[in-house]
């Protein structure tokens, strides 16, 4: 008798506390939620960025290598089908070549290529070219070769409307040979 006293009992508080593990739960399956979508976006966003870093430095490389700039913008794009820009977004590359013609460095050719409204960061067709300290100690009638490489980056997940977190709308990436 006492043992069914017991179960009664039991089963009394059991009854009572039926909904108590789902609402612990949806609280911790949120942040769950929120934590796991944010790996794959920050994740994402990584391996778009390294992949932009990848065609810039072989843009670059290539022009540095007796390829002509527009060839070595058409290379660029088309190596930058696996971002999948077709679908997801937009592209640009901007190949310049630099002279260092009397102490100024001089912008001596330029191709483009892609369809992503952007600018060049060096300059803009001819005349002086703007770079970074590292890379503007050309030698006297040295070149170098400049590739920027923009593109549309896309959220691949809904965690930007839960926490109102904006991520860039254009990854850009530049290399110097």
């Amino acid at each position: 008798m006492i043992a069914l006293v017991a179960c009664k009992r039991h089963r009394k508080s059991a009854n009572g506390e039926r909904g108590q593990a789902l609402l612990e739960l949806v609280p911790v399956a949120v942040l769950m939620l929120i934590l796991t979508f944010g790996v794959i976006e920050t994740s994402y966003a990584i391996w778009q960025y390294e992949v932009i870093a990848a065609l810039s430095r072989e843009g670059s490389n290539l022009a540095s290598r007796n390829s002509t700039l527009p060839a070595s913008a058409l290379a660029v794009i088309n190596d930058g089908a696996v971002l999948n820009t077709a679908n997801n977004g937009q592209m640009k590359v901007i190949v310049t070549a630099v002279q260092n013609l009397g102490g100024t460095l001089t912008i001596t050719g330029q191709a483009t290529n892609g369809s992503l409204a952007a600018t060049s960061r060096v300059g803009n067709g001819s005349g002086t070219a703007t770079l970074p300290a590292a890379a503007s100690s050309i030698p006297l009638n040295g070149s170098i070769y400049v590739t920027e490489v923009f593109t549309q980056y896309s959220a691949i997940t809904p965690l930007g409307g839960f926490v109102k977190v904006t991520m860039p709308s254009v990854l850009y990436d530049v290399a110097y040979f």
